[in-house]
């Protein structure tokens, strides 16, 4: 019988998102070299925190996806932003998630996802049950960020979260982090622990611009052939600082071709919607997110990404998700996230701008830089491309890991 792995998270599809297709895709590959693999997650919610309607009242409770078998658990939900709410979400499915996985047969590894930090609770329960070696998989340092975004200030809380922070790694087998900045941050902190780099990717055959056909993008959200479509698709949220976006239009407004789009939801579209009332900016377009089966013909007819994160020295060790697909699709970016995407992305696959986080006048500056040289832009998209080949393929992230498993 060859090696099982239980991957055991928040958020998996039918829900679109980053680590939702990551997680989703890493496993399928996996299952694809021969490693059985389940999925142990809640009923989807995200992100309008309301169960899909086709999972509501525990219709689906089991169900394969992509070969995949999913289970599923119930999960308390609900569109408030308080934090008591936020916790009850958490703790409702690290309850669910014990009692449904408890359950099950026995495997070689429990891999969990963090954030939510909290799921570290129901994994080492549920690791010592199934006797299977625990794997922490962190693509955010939770609770460090969420308290330098000042989303959490409670130092009782803060206190209890980074003592648990520690404990889910000595408990670890194997910790994985999204980028190499996770990876040296954990290291430095935990250096008798085995700390290994396990990246996001894409699939280059899924995103690859010579294949995929225009879907009427343009057209259906009355836009012209003409127009230079600067874009931001993802989460609407906090860490994003996408007033930058704002403010930037504001300042190329003289320019009527040049137009930017924010595809996605979450918690700060209400309150930058209202801003662009009250700076009168014309030349943003807000639109709903879309299904992932379309990203790849909206990304066909766009020109430029715009990719920022708010300026902040966490944040100095991240890559956002959005960056692989934009690469495999030839596509620029205007990249305002420093230190590790900005060596990756910038300074090595000479795919992307730097411009400073949060400065709407640099940003506005190289807007018009590229408007003015498509031909470059052109030129940055195919080195990216390339790039993503090399070092963010998928099919080689998933072998690597099953190698790192099977020593």
């Amino acid at each position: 019988m060859g090696l099982r792995l239980l991957i055991l998270t928040q958020y998996y599809p039918p829900e679109i998102g980053a680590p939702q297709n990551r997680l989703h895709e890493l496993a399928v590959r996996l299952k694809a070299k021969g490693l059985h693999v389940e999925v142990l997650t809640a009923m989807p919610n995200y992100p309008k925190m309301e169960i899909h309607e086709a999972y509501r009242n525990g219709k689906i409770l089991e169900e394969t996806i992509d070969g995949i078998p999913v289970h599923r658990a119930k999960i308390y939900v609900s569109a408030s932003k308080g934090i008591v709410k936020r916790l009850l979400n958490y703790f409702s499915f690290v309850f669910t998630s014990y009692w449904r996985g408890k359950k099950l047969e026995n495997f070689d590894f429990l891999m969990v996802e963090s954030p939510p930090l909290f799921l570290g609770y129901s994994a080492m329960r549920l690791s010592r049950k199934l006797k299977a070696k625990l794997i922490f998989n962190v693509s955010d340092l939770w609770p460090e960020s969420a308290e330098k975004l000042g989303l959490v200030t409670n130092k009782f809380l803060l206190g209890m979260a980074y003592r648990l922070e520690a404990k889910c790694y000595r408990k670890s087998f194997l910790i994985t982090g999204q980028t190499q900045g996770i990876v040296d941050d954990i290291s430095r902190r935990f250096p008798d622990k085995k700390v290994v780099w396990l990246p996001n990717g894409v699939d280059l055959g899924y995103y690859n611009p010579a294949e995929i056909e225009p879907i009427g993008y343009r057209k259906r959200n009355h836009l012209n052939e003409s127009d230079i479509l600067f874009f931001y698709g993802g989460v609407v949220g906090y860490a994003q600082g996408l007033d930058v976006i704002l403010n930037a239009a504001k300042l190329v407004e003289h320019r009527p071709e040049i137009q930017f789009i924010i595809q996605g939801a979450g918690p700060e579209k209400e309150r930058l919607l209202e801003l662009k009332k009250e700076m009168n900016v014309k030349n943003v377009h807000f639109l709903p997110p879309v299904d992932k089966s379309e990203m790849p013909g909206v990304l066909k007819e766009i020109n430029v990404a715009v990719i920022p994160l708010r300026k902040l020295d966490l944040f100095e060790g991240a890559i956002p998700s959005k960056v692989f697909e934009t690469l495999a699709m030839e596509i620029p970016i205007l990249l305002g996230v420093n230190g590790e995407a900005r060596i990756h992305f910038a300074d090595k696959a000479q795919a992307a701008i730097f411009v400073e986080p949060e400065n709407a006048s640099v940003l506005a500056e190289n807007v018009l830089f590229l408007a003015d040289n498509p031909e470059l832009a052109k030129e940055m998209g195919k080195k990216g491309r390339k790039y993503a080949e090399i070092q963010f393929n998928r099919d080689v992230i998933a072998s690597n890991f099953l190698k790192t498993l099977s020593e």
